[in-house]
Formats: C-alpha cells, structure tokens, sequence
C-alpha cells in the first residue's frame, strides 16, 4: 500500500481543511472515513485522475454516458473519482461551474479535487454511515458495491485503522 509523501499531504491540507466543515464532515468518525477512503481512492493522495483510460465507461447509461467518448472525458477526478457525464453534471450544477467542458480541472486543482469529494460525500449523506462506522456501507456507497474484487475492502480497511490512530478513536 503505497504512503501518502508530505508534499502530496501540503497540497491537500489546507483545501481539506476548508471543505470538510462546508460540508459537514465534522466528526472524528467521518473525518477519519473520509480520509481513509480519499487515500485509497487516489492511491494516497498521488493520483487525482483515474490511471485508467477511462474506455471501460464508455456507453454506460448508470453513468450517464450516452455521447461516443463520454467514458474517456468523463473518467474518475478529484480525490474520490467523480465519474461519469452525470456526476460530472450534478457538481457542475452545485458548485455553478462547467465541468462538462473541462473535466480535467478536477484532478489538476487541488482545492476542486478536495470540494467535489466533500460534495459526493454529504451528496450521498455518506457522514451517516460513516458515524456508525460502518466500512462497508461507506464503500458501497463510494464504489458502487462493498464486497467485489475491485472494491479493496481490506486497503480500505487498513486506511481506515491509521486514520483512526491519528486522530485518537
């Protein structure tokens, strides 16, 4: 599992530290959820842009993607990779941004990294299932599923234990 580097841990700080109480992710439970899930989500704060072409979407009506290269343009971003044309259009019409343009500024700006996971996290009400820690509700509600091979629930897990001994619960 790879370690978050001090730089990466710089970059996101302060806009972490400004999103989460805007909304709402204000407990020690969900603090520690949060991160924990941020970590593996972006492989320790070191990719916010999925590794992945982002092919494997395309065509995907769950996902919203409906126009030929919508899969590719609309791959996961930010620290909890957004996917998808309708993520991607719910946040544009939160935050009263165009992302369907510019897709890309999610994963190259650190505080809209940060501000669109804070916003699928309390858009999902994720903090509830977070303060009755319940790892695989989080998941599921991240990933789409809690139990699959691609859900890395045992990462997930170990992220979990070390966001919680350094906040002390």
């Amino acid at each position: 599992m790879p370690q978050a580097t001090a730089s990466r841990i710089d970059l996101y700080y302060q806009p972490l530290l400004t999103a989460m109480p805007k909304y709402g992710i204000t407990s020690e439970l969900q603090i520690a959820h949060f991160l924990a899930q941020l970590a593996h989500e972006s492989g320790s704060f070191l990719y916010p842009e999925e590794l992945a072409s982002g092919e494997a979407y395309e065509g995907r009506n769950d996902l919203g993607n409906k126009q030929p290269g919508d899969g590719r343009r609309f791959k996961g971003r930010g620290l909890i990779q957004l996917t998808g044309r309708a993520n991607y259009t719910r946040y544009s019409q939160a935050s009263g941004q165009d992302f369907l343009a510019h897709p890309e500024r999610i994963a190259n700006e650190p505080l809209l990294a940060v501000d669109v996971a804070c916003w699928f996290w309390a858009d999902k009400r994720i903090g509830a299932m977070a303060d009755r820690d319940d790892v695989k509700a989080v998941t599921k509600a991240i990933n789409g599923q809690a139990d699959g091979p691609n859900t890395h629930l045992k990462a997930r897990l170990e992220f979990l234990f070390r966001a919680k001994a350094l906040i002390g619960i």
